[in-house]
């Protein structure tokens, strides 16, 4: 049974509605889920260290292949057989600073797709910098917690539309940790204004924005969608979202990135669910849900609510 946390949560979505079985963006859905499972492709990491082995196994369960590297010129030459690349700033060392905005830099020029996840934004100048660097060289998908989203779109001098509600309540103080202080409903506007805004850096003027919480938000700045369901014992493993980073990047590599982080997430949600039905703690959780990233179809997938 999904944590009380996470039903709650999704109880606060009754205005919104559920897209028809046939809506086009559940087949496209469907088909990048099938698309990744016929042909296994690459998305390569440069990822936190910590949680380098839980995101390189997902990517494997979800039916894509991984290569990690924190060489900038290694990056740069798998470029060529990666569909897309994923940078995760979790944990940093202090040639990173000049490495990754290089990476950046050179995916940008070359039309490349790639995910950011933006952890732990606001802590620490050297990460303050690395992250305010990608504005001139942006992502073609963000995806991080509440928090790291908001302080994002800070970071970026990004304006809330007037009259947006978040502009009249005060700023993220920032993660707590790794650990988000706002929950998703907060960073609704910032993301929405960081999809537009990374869209129109993009050559094919596409962008997205995943939040992860108790109910995901994923958009494109101007369709926003609501995921329900998932489990609470995504917070007591380490590395959930930044794996979650590393999958989008797969299906990134197939997709569109609207649908790209739309599947992903909601992959997420559905593995977690069959993860905590069948295990009996955070170390049997990990396994049973790396089993149900492998075991959920491209039709369960499609078939999932997508709210909006």
């Amino acid at each position: 049974m999904v944590n009380d946390a996470y039903s709650s949560a999704n109880n606060n979505l009754k205005n919104l509605n559920n897209l028809a079985t046939d809506d086009p963006l559940r087949t496209r859905v469907r088909e990048a889920a099938q698309t990744v499972r016929d042909t296994t492709p690459l998305a390569q990491s440069f990822t936190n260290f910590v949680t380098i082995n839980l995101v390189a196994n997902a990517q494997l369960a979800a039916g894509g292949a991984a290569a990690m590297s924190f060489l900038p010129d290694d990056i740069a030459d798998g470029e060529v057989a990666s569909g897309a690349s994923y940078i995760n700033v979790g944990t940093l060392l202090p040639f990173y600073e000049d490495a990754l905005e290089e990476i950046a830099r050179h995916f940008h020029a070359d039309h490349h797709r790639w995910v950011l996840d933006p952890v732990a934004a606001g802590l620490g100048t050297t990460r303050t910098d690395i992250l305010k660097s990608f504005k001139v060289a942006p992502p073609t998908i963000i995806r991080g917690n509440a928090s790291e989203i908001i302080k994002l779109r800070e970071m970026w001098e990004l304006p809330l539309d007037a009259g947006d509600k978040q502009s009249k309540s005060k700023k993220s103080s920032g993660p707590v940790g790794v650990e988000s202080a706002d929950d998703v409903e907060a960073a609704e506007e910032s993301a929405r204004v960081l999809a537009k805004f990374i869209a129109k850096g993009d050559a094919q003027g596409q962008g997205a924005v995943a939040v992860s919480g108790e109910t995901d938000l994923v958009t494109d700045g101007e369709h926003t969608y609501r995921l329900p369901g998932g489990s609470a014992m995504m917070t007591k493993i380490t590395g959930a979202g930044c794996s979650l980073g590393g999958v989008v990047a797969t299906y990134l590599a197939v997709a569109d990135p609207l649908t790209a982080a739309l599947a992903a997430s909601v992959l997420y949600n559905r593995a977690s669910e069959t993860g905590e039905a069948n295990s009996h703690g955070p170390g049997s959780f990990q396994v049973a849900f790396l089993d149900g990233l492998w075991s959920t179809t491209p039709e369960q997938i499609a078939a999932s609510p997508i709210l909006g």
